[in-house]
């Protein structure tokens, strides 16, 4: 993982029209959203793993699934995750969505990245800048 710096972080804005300006230029909310707390990704590739920008952000108004929620920006960073493949190994038997869940968990969640993704992300970052000032 890579953390880029970046004026976006701490700023605030409401979550639906974020998603807004976010969906049509390739962002998606990250799967593993909670009521507080979750993720913008980009997937930059899928090269040996997946390659993606993510913009972690947190509600300070609201919860994630309420309509008029305002999140703050955090950090942005680079990640590569590598899977490994076939069906998941070790499945946590201790909980019940492990037995209907067919995916295999991360060979490496923080596999080390390219340079050309770093790069990539930082470009992502400035359009991002550009496209939040105001």
């Amino acid at each position: 993982m890579i953390r880029i710096e970046s004026s976006i972080e701490g700023r605030r804005f409401n979550l639906h029209k974020l998603e807004q300006l976010l969906k049509p230029r390739g962002y998606t909310i990250g799967g593993n959203w909670d009521y507080d707390k979750g993720f913008f990704d980009y997937k930059m590739a899928n090269d040996e793993g997946y390659q993606f920008l993510r913009i972690p952000f947190t509600a300070v108004d609201g919860q994630l699934d309420k309509r008029g929620a305002v999140v703050e920006l955090g950090k942005p960073f680079v990640l590569n995750h590598v899977y490994q493949g076939g069906f998941d190994d070790g499945p946590n038997s201790g909980n019940m969505t492990a037995s209907f869940n067919q995916f295999a968990e991360p060979e490496d969640p923080d596999g080390s990245l390219d340079d050309k993704y770093i790069s990539k992300g930082r470009d992502l970052v400035k359009n991002l800048e550009a496209l939040l000032q105001g």
